[in-house]
């Protein structure tokens, strides 16, 4: 079972900066769309970020401050996240969706923002 496998989470000051990763653990043929979301204590899992088609869309709360990339010979992809607020406190998650095969979505990990 291929799996999408994050890294890159953990504590930082607001103001500060962190790289999330995420690659596939074999391949995923058909990936149309590759993105992140993230989930906040007691809120509904939100999009942060997403690529398809070449283009890339972002939340309005994170516009400007975190940049979305991805590899698509490797299949990887990196969410680079500066400014950060306490507000971005969250479990981050990967996510693709693919035209055969349905969505896929990482395990998640965990990104704290100290005020």
């Amino acid at each position: 079972q291929v799996q999408l496998v994050e890294s890159g989470g953990g504590l930082v000051q607001a103001g500060g900066s962190l790289r999330l990763s995420c690659a596939a653990s074999g391949s995923i043929p058909g990936i149309h769309t590759m993105g992140w979301y993230r989930q906040a204590p007691g809120k509904q899992r939100e999009l942060v970020a997403r690529i398809r088609a070449g283009s890339t869309d972002y939340a309005d709360s994170v516009e400007g401050r975190f940049t979305l990339s991805r590899d698509n010979a490797k299949n990887t992809m990196s969410l680079q996240m500066n400014s950060l607020k306490p507000e971005d406190t969250a479990v981050y998650y990967c996510h693709c969706s693919t035209w055969y095969r349905g969505d896929y979505w990482g395990q998640g990990t965990q990104v704290t923002v100290s005020s």
